[in-house]
């Protein structure tokens, strides 16, 4: 099997840089080179077809001199290549996924709108690559109320109504490189809500220390295929009411990385989805947040 690298793509924006120190990690700690790509914006007529005859070099890019200006002096590395492609980068950084073992982007490039929290090359790639996808978000203006983080944590959800096995192994084995806790959120719905017809008795009540209950030990159980293969981390489970993005988030402060999924396709849905979950997520989380896409058996 051939060796997968990290693929970091930069753009000269200072976001990018974020997620290249992120990605040049990442690579390290796996021991796979560290590939950086900048896809340039296909030119307006009438260079384009000059551009099209002669591939771009990427000893001639000047963001990819700018990531080299940034390595400059640094002791330790990874392999690095770089490489620098022509296209639409919402279209072109999905398709780098196919041989990458990881791809890396920061949250936002210099393109669109300031204030928007997600552009939208990260999303595209978030939805679409064949490879788990990080994104590295802009730091937070203020990050007082960020709990003290007592070591390295890793956060994942887990749904234990569909339990994502691929999400749950990144996590696992994310955390395993890192020396990291994983905190495992599962999140129930409550109070619940209960429909009647007129004249209907209402059902008996329903306990919510038990459904707690039942909830963490479907978790654990999901769990134990997993810890068996990295029992050196330490596993959290929290098991919460609510709305599982916001506990999410919350618990992604001080956090190394949040670990999500992506959802299966479905039969009358064909087309890539992230889901309301992974994209909120995405969208407010402290931390990088990595998007596992499902296992390609289960697609």
């Amino acid at each position: 099997m051939s060796i997968q690298p990290v693929v970091a793509a930069v753009d000269g924006s200072q976001d990018s840089l974020r997620a290249l120190d992120w990605a040049l990690d990442a690579a390290y700690r796996r021991g796979v080179p560290l590939r950086v790509v900048h896809v340039r914006q296909y030119a307006p007529w009438p260079q384009a077809e000059a551009l099209a005859a002669a591939p771009p070099d990427p000893d001639d890019d000047a963001v990819l001199e700018q990531v080299r200006d940034h390595l400059k002096g640094r002791t330790v590395l990874p392999e690095v290549e770089y490489t620098a492609l022509d296209g639409a980068p919402g279209a072109v950084l999905p398709e780098l996924g196919v041989t990458a073992g990881l791809l890396v982007l920061g949250s936002r490039g210099r393109g669109g709108f300031a204030s928007l929290l997600l552009g939208s090359n990260s999303l595209a790639a978030a939805r679409d690559a064949e490879c788990p996808v990080v994104v590295v978000p802009r730091p937070r203006e203020s990050e007082d109320d960020a709990p003290p983080a007592p070591g390295p944590r890793v956060v994942t959800g887990l749904n234990v109504d569909s339990p994502d096995e691929a999400t749950l192994a990144f996590a696992l084995g994310e955390a395993a490189l890192r020396g990291a806790r994983l905190s495992v959120v599962t999140a129930y719905p409550w109070p619940l809500q209960t429909w009647m017809l007129p004249g209907e008795m209402p059902p008996p009540g329903i306990d919510q220390d038990a459904v707690e209950h039942e909830n963490r030990v479907l978790a654990r159980g999901f769990l134990a295929a997993h810890r068996e293969r990295h029992p050196e981390v330490a596993v959290d489970v929290l098991t919460l009411p609510g709305d599982a993005a916001g506990h999410l988030v919350d618990a992604s402060r001080g956090a190394d990385l949040v670990v999500v999924g992506r959802h299966r396709r479905r039969l009358l849905a064909p087309a890539r989805m992230m889901g309301s979950v992974t994209q909120a997520v995405l969208l407010h989380a402290a931390s990088p947040v990595a998007v596992v896409p499902p296992a390609p058996a289960e697609e």
